[in-house]
């Protein structure tokens, strides 16, 4: 039995779903990896090192609801999350298991780059009213600050790649599927702090992400943010995490 199950969901992303898959062949061991088909596509997925799994939906389902009926299908002690627009240009289990030598740590996710190899703003503080109205201002983006010499526990890390203790997934119930795209990695590294988990990032890893920044452009991807935005605010709303009090 591996001790580390990757899920992948593709929208249609075949093509760029099929260079994680090989980067995952060439690059990695010990993993099994669980394809999602989120609505249908002519992809046929090829056989690689590694188990796969794969699963075709009858009908679309959202983000976290993906990831979790994924969950249900893996039996291993780590659990990642990987967008298919991830690429691989190193191994980057073996440094991220490393943060898990801390039995509190739920979730640790890598540095994120973009395909020039500028980093991105993956780990941030929890959003709140007021920092939104700063970010529109251009007075603060809400980046966390990070160590770049040791891992640093941060309020949340974005969901395009996540390892979690699959203990930790399982004991506050995986994703909120309330949120059906947009704002459940938010969501779920708020539960993990409430839990008693921690939320690390480790900057001795990255992985490269095209960002496709749907929700600037297309105004369906724009009102499942907005929506996702005001449940979390309604869910959340002063009751946040404070992980100073936890670290």
């Amino acid at each position: 039995m591996s001790d580390l199950c990757v899920s992948i969901v593709s929208h249609g992303q075949g093509k760029i779903a099929d260079l994680l898959l090989d980067d995952l062949d060439r690059r990695c061991s010990g993993l099994n990896v669980v394809v999602t088909k989120n609505i249908p596509e002519e992809w046929p997925v090829r056989d690689r090192r590694y188990p796969l799994l794969q699963i075709e939906n009858p009908s679309a389902k959202g983000f976290g609801a993906n990831h979790n009926q994924a969950f249900r299908r893996c039996d291993s002690s780590l659990f990642c999350v990987a967008n298919p627009d991830i690429r691989l240009q190193a191994d980057p289990f073996d440094d991220l298991k490393a943060a898990m030598g801390d039995p509190r740590v739920g979730l640790v996710a890598p540095l994120i780059v973009n395909p020039v190899g500028n980093l991105e703003d993956s780990a941030r503080y929890f959003p709140t009213p007021s920092g939104l109205l700063r970010k529109v201002l251009g007075k603060g983006d809400g980046r966390f600050p990070i160590d770049p010499n040791r891992p640093s526990a941060v309020d949340w890390t974005a969901g395009m790649f996540m390892l979690f203790r699959s203990e930790a997934f399982a004991e506050i119930g995986g994703f909120d599927e309330g949120f059906f795209l947009y704002y459940e990695d938010v969501d779920i590294c708020a539960r993990l702090w409430k839990a008693g988990w921690k939320v690390i990032l480790q900057p001795t890893v990255s992985v490269v992400h095209d960002a496709r920044r749907a929700s600037h452009t297309n105004p369906k991807y724009m009102r499942w943010h907005v929506s996702s935005m005001m449940r979390y605010f309604t869910k959340y709303l002063g009751r946040t995490p404070d992980i100073s009090r936890m670290t």
